[in-house]
């Protein structure tokens, strides 16, 4: 993720991490995965972001490219505990956020917490289960918290679901529904990897795993302090109108039925603090908001029929849009600072 150079900011006298703080353990964690995800680190970056900016990753792509370790990466990289639900077409709610079971010893009920309750959750294969299941995780997502048999339950920070899904055409997946969709955060892909980085996989075969060895670079409390400083990161009002006008287009692009929602509007403001603060800078600026606005918007969109029969991708009406929409200048950015 080119940048430029990070920014020297003074400690907060609270204490609190500073943005050039962040950014060397953003980069510490980033180098961490990525000696077990070799040649991905587009894909590595735009996780965390989205731990930073409190959200969650859908990552939709081909088996084998190295989704499960990623996330298993990323869990042993910031000591953070690691829940897995292998999603398949018999899974039911409980399975995913646990259930009350009455024990017959003490004449009470007990919380058996499902495998939800982690730091980072892999919901693997989402689109294999019914959408009753899939919809077990809409509350853990967007509330942090669950609730089973009348009682809520919180879910401690740090929390990301990363989860994968099979492309569509593949036999036996049910499609997300559009509410769970808006959930995410950030739509990315792994992709294959580039040859230079599949030959090292093939030359590393036979040596010693690197995952079960991996160690962490920060602790969870520091990810949450990196969180926090995220949020501290100055957006200017006139990126804000810039946000909106993008928004507003969107709702009447003609290739789209649905355009962006408040959500997706906040939701990409938060992801460019957390790309300014992992590059060490306190204030926003529009490469920010450009370069994450195809993972963050696209997958919220829905193409007008006549569009999708042209086959229009919902990423080529984010390029369209950022190119409609005019960019605010340095100089009215740096006014509003």
């Amino acid at each position: 993720m080119a940048d430029p150079t990070p920014i020297d900011t003074p400690r907060h006298p609270d204490g609190a991490l500073t943005t050039v703080e962040v950014a060397d353990r953003y980069r510490a964690v980033v180098a961490n995965v990525a000696t077990v995800i070799h040649g991905k680190s587009d894909a590595i970056e735009l996780v965390l972001l989205a731990l930073l900016a409190g959200g969650h990753v859908l990552v939709e792509d081909v088996p084998g490219v190295g989704k499960t370790s990623m996330a298993k990466a990323l869990a042993a990289s910031v000591d953070g505990t690691f829940g897995r639900i292998q999603f398949t077409p018999d899974l039911l709610p409980s399975d995913v956020v646990g259930v009350t079971v009455y024990d017959r010893r003490t004449a009470s009920f007990d919380f058996r917490p499902g495998p939800v309750f982690a730091n980072i959750v892999l919901a693997d294969e989402i689109n294999r289960a019914s959408p009753k299941t899939q919809s077990a995780l809409l509350e853990a997502m967007a509330e942090s918290q669950v609730t089973v048999a009348g009682t809520t339950y919180g879910l401690e920070p740090p929390f990301l679901v990363l989860a994968t899904q099979n492309p569509a055409e593949h036999e036996g997946a049910y499609p997300l529904p559009d509410s769970q969709l808006d959930r995410f955060l950030l739509r990315v892909s792994m992709g294959y990897p580039a040859a230079d980085a599949e030959v090292a996989v093939l030359a590393s075969d036979g040596a010693v795993d690197v995952l079960p060895h991996l160690r962490p670079v920060v602790t969870a409390a520091e990810v949450v302090a990196m969180a926090a400083a995220t949020r501290r990161v100055h957006i200017a009002p006139a990126l804000q109108h810039y946000l909106v006008e993008l928004a507003a287009a969107s709702r009447a692009h003609t290739r789209l039925d649905l355009g962006m929602s408040p959500r997706a509007t906040l939701s990409l403001q938060r992801v460019a603090q957390a790309r300014a603060a992992a590059v060490g800078r306190d204030f926003v600026v529009p490469d920010d908001i450009k370069a994450l606005a195809v993972p963050t918007v696209a997958h919220r969109l829905i193409l007008a029929p006549e569009a999708a029969l042209a086959g229009t991708s919902r990423s080529h009406v984010v390029d369209d849009l950022l190119d409609r929409v005019p960019v605010p200048t340095s100089a009215q950015a740096r006014r509003e600072r």
